[in-house]
């Protein structure tokens, strides 16, 4: 059975791994704990603020840490660290790394749904596009431990903002690690297909190698996860997608919202790549309902079997018109 951590855990273990030996790391957060949070204050306790329930400080106090030459990780609620600091994103991070380098690292955990039973105020569905609008800023959406704990590689090695998205629920491992080549496309191919591509992200990476699973063998799909949406491999991506007839893009977030769905199909669009390409998302509204996971994506139409279903139609279609 594949260990289940969350991905919070495994990249502040990360984090604290570093801080052991790199005294230019430090560490804010926004009245927002964990076990392992709890050992890195304990452990570096000058290197470590915790601003209260005050997220436009938190990115004030990061970026002048960053402009003092430290390498900030500053860490929130998804939707706090994202939409309640927008315009000190936009200024003391984006604008300013375009004149001064600077090293900030936003860890924001509750992407999608993963709060179940908060409501809308603390899920997250608007962050990609949010974050995508901003220039200078590095985009990271992880779909397991290994590939959250990988990123703080790339986080530590190149200046700049950067926002990495977290579940707030432990999920299964998909790999036992990220190889450094993976890392660096960006993107990793989980499953091998012929008749169409599932490329999905985060929580929803999970959703689609059961989709593909399921279809299989009527349908031989592949599936691939994209952790890096602002800087990954296009020219790879391109290669391995251009010859399949139908492109799916799975999503816990507002489709035709800039996100996934506008990473990829930019990528079809500037490859001249023929292909149905189907975007699988929330439709924008907010909804007050409260239940286990499977149950909201299935009022929004993102569960398993709706999106089967969806897939093995669309699959169908393109076959009869060809």
């Amino acid at each position: 059975m594949k260990e289940t951590l969350a991905m919070r855990d495994a990249l502040l273990g990360s984090v604290w791994e570093q801080m052991s030996f790199d005294e230019n790391i430090f560490f804010v957060t926004a009245d927002f704990g964990s076990p392992v949070l709890d050992k890195i204050r304990a452990d570096f306790p000058d290197r470590f603020v915790n601003v209260g329930i005050a997220e436009q400080n938190l990115i004030n106090i990061s970026s002048g840490l960053s402009l003092e030459g430290y390498k900030v990780f500053a860490y929130a609620i998804a939707p706090f660290i994202t939409m309640r600091c927008f315009e000190q994103l936009r200024v003391n991070l984006a604008l300013m790394h375009k004149v001064r380098t600077i090293n900030v690292n936003l860890i924001g955990v509750g992407a999608g749904y993963s709060y179940v039973v908060s409501g809308p105020t603390h899920q997250c569905y608007e962050d990609i596009g949010l974050i995508r609008n901003l220039p200078n800023f590095e985009l990271y959406s992880p779909s397991d431990q290994h590939s959250a704990s990988a990123l703080v590689n790339l986080c530590l090695e190149n200046n700049g903002p950067k926002y990495l998205r977290l579940d707030a629920q432990p999920l299964v491992a998909l790999r036992n690690n990220v190889a450094r080549s993976t890392l660096e496309d960006g993107f990793e191919v989980l499953r091998d297909g012929c008749d169409g591509a599932l490329i999905a992200t985060g929580y929803m990476t999970h959703t689609a190698l059961e989709v593909a699973n399921q279809l299989s063998p009527k349908l031989d799909l592949c599936v691939i996860d994209i952790f890096n949406l602002s800087s990954f491999n296009q020219k790879k991506l391109s290669a391995i997608i251009k010859n399949f007839p139908n492109i799916f893009t799975l999503e816990e977030g507002f489709v035709e919202r800039g996100g996934v769905d506008a990473v990829i199909g930019a990528l079809i669009r500037k490859q001249n790549i023929n292909c149905h390409h189907e975007p699988i998302g929330v439709k924008p509204d907010y909804r007050f309902e409260l239940g286990s996971r499977d149950e909201l994506h299935a009022l929004v139409g993102i569960d398993r079997q709706t999106i089967t279903g969806k897939v093995a139609r669309m699959c169908d279609v393109y076959k009869e018109a060809s």
